[in-house]
């Protein structure tokens, strides 16, 4: 699926939020990357095989909730 050079992770790698976006929707929050993963503005993921990766945003950062 990826076009990119060099190639972009997998949506089994464990670093396959480094995948390029190819599409967004900033409003409703959430990107498509080029792996096929879906990548939503609370740090949730959808991947291609329909299994759901649970928000994991760290907290008691600036800007979160603690």
């Amino acid at each position: 699926m990826c076009q990119h050079e060099p190639p972009c992770p997998t949506a089994d790698q464990p670093d396959r939020e480094a995948a390029q976006p190819v599409a967004r929707d900033d409003v409703a929050g959430w990107a498509r990357l080029c792996n096929g993963v879906y990548l939503f503005h609370d740090t949730g993921e959808l991947l291609p095989d329909n299994s759901i990766v649970a928000p994991h945003r760290p907290v008691g950062l600036p800007g979160t909730a603690a």
